[in-house]
This record gives structure tokens, C-alpha cells and sequence, in this order.
């Protein structure tokens, strides 16, 4: 227990407990922000694009895997755990 009460103690720098709390709930609505951030950045990116040299150079090519909007939507896929958490932690406080 002192191991955990030290380490806990050099992690906020001596802060008190307000600080942390803030600090903690600002990391949870930032991490909230990323998935939806990146799927506007995709629908965006698809809608605005690179005009015609994007067309010509996925011409042909079937579905193109490269390029901006897959990488924008595989982002939000990856940071959508904080959403995921936050409904299933709503789903268990409602039952």
C-alpha cells in the first residue's frame, strides 16, 4: 500500500486533490473529443478532397486504401474506446 500511496503521491507532483480531479476530468472529455474530431476530419476530407488529381490518381484502382480519409476514419475507430466505456458505463448504472 505504500508503494501505491508513494508513486501516486511523485505522479501529481504534490497537488491536491481538486487539481487531480480537474486534471483527471479534463483527460476524460479530451479522450471523448478524438472520435468525433477525426470523423468530421473524414467526412471533410472526402467531401472537400484533393479535387481532380485525387481522381486520377484512384482511377482504376477499385477502392483505394490509401489517403486521408481511411486513415481519418481508422482514427476514430481506435480512439472510440472512451466512448465505448462511457455508454457501458451508463448501461450498468442504469440496470
Amino acid at each position: 500500500m505504500t508503494e501505491i500511496c508513494s508513486v501516486n503521491a511523485a505522479a501529481d507532483g504534490g497537488r491536491d486533490g481538486r487539481e487531480v480531479v480537474a486534471a483527471s476530468r479534463l483527460a476524460r472529455w479530451l479522450s471523448l473529443a478524438a472520435t468525433p474530431t477525426f470523423a468530421i476530419m473524414a467526412v471533410l476530407t472526402a467531401m472537400i478532397g484533393g479535387g481532380q488529381a485525387d481522381m486520377l490518381c484512384s482511377a482504376g484502382h477499385g477502392l483505394s486504401l490509401g489517403g486521408m480519409v481511411p486513415m481519418y476514419l481508422l482514427m476514430s475507430a481506435f480512439h472510440s474506446a472512451a466512448w465505448l466505456r462511457l455508454i457501458s458505463g451508463r448501461r450498468a448504472s442504469g440496470r
